[in-house]
């Protein structure tokens, strides 16, 4: 009886040791995969993921859908930001996309601080006599720029290509600013129009700016 018992124990162990070998290999597999650093293409979709992220949901508190700033995701994306920037790429490529994500998070962290600030003093001077109202401009109708280039119509119609479901514009807003100012030079002097028309436009789900010579900055 007592040799049964010791036979059937042996068995056990025996039909028990693959087994364990098996979870100490998946273990071993898994400790590989977790010390693996992630490809530098994952860091920065991810990066692209969450900056978009921050553009809608800044798009939602200023018109009011959530009460306060996404402040701890902006938070999130400038820690990122550091540890890339301390980071060695060897390829080229992987070192102008940071660089062009993180030329598009300042551009979008310059509009927010500036409608932030906007937005503030607009509160403390309602006690005041009223200001006029800051002139908006409707980027799908169209924005006409005649000899001067508003602030608000560069803001207007950067905010109307990043609306769109991609990454949003590859510039920062200093560069849109001078492109559209270049681009209304050019068309003014081979045409000899007053004004320039920009409009954003949505095709096959992807915003594209275009423009048109118009004959007077009143136009549309």
């Amino acid at each position: 009886m007592r040799a049964a018992l010791t036979d059937a124990a042996a068995r056990t162990r025996d039909a028990a040791a693959p087994d364990a070998a098996a979870r100490l290999r998946a273990q071993q597999q898994a400790a590989e995969a977790a010390a693996r650093p992630t490809p530098p293409a994952q860091l920065f979709d991810q990066l692209a993921r969450e900056i978009r992220q921050l553009q809608v949901e800044f798009e939602r508190f200023f018109n009011g859908a959530l009460q306060v700033p996404p402040e701890e995701l902006r938070g999130r994306i400038q820690g990122q930001l550091r540890n890339l920037r301390n980071t060695t790429f060897r390829a080229a490529a992987d070192n102008f996309r940071l660089a062009e994500l993180e030329a598009r998070f300042n551009s979008y962290n310059e509009l927010f601080n500036r409608r932030l600030r906007d937005r503030e003093e607009g509160r403390r001077g309602a006690h005041r006599a009223a200001a006029p109202e800051a002139q908006t401009f409707d980027v799908e109708r169209g924005v006409v720029v005649g000899e001067t280039l508003l602030p608000e119509m560069v803001e207007a119609l950067y905010v109307g290509l990043a609306a769109g479901p991609t990454d949003g514009p590859r510039f920062d807003l200093a560069s849109f600013e001078t492109y559209l100012a270049r681009q209304a030079a050019a068309i003014r002097t081979k045409t000899g129009c007053a004004a320039v028309q920009f409009r954003v436009t949505d095709e096959n789900g992807k915003k594209k700016l275009k423009a048109r010579p118009v004959t007077s900055p009143g136009a549309s």
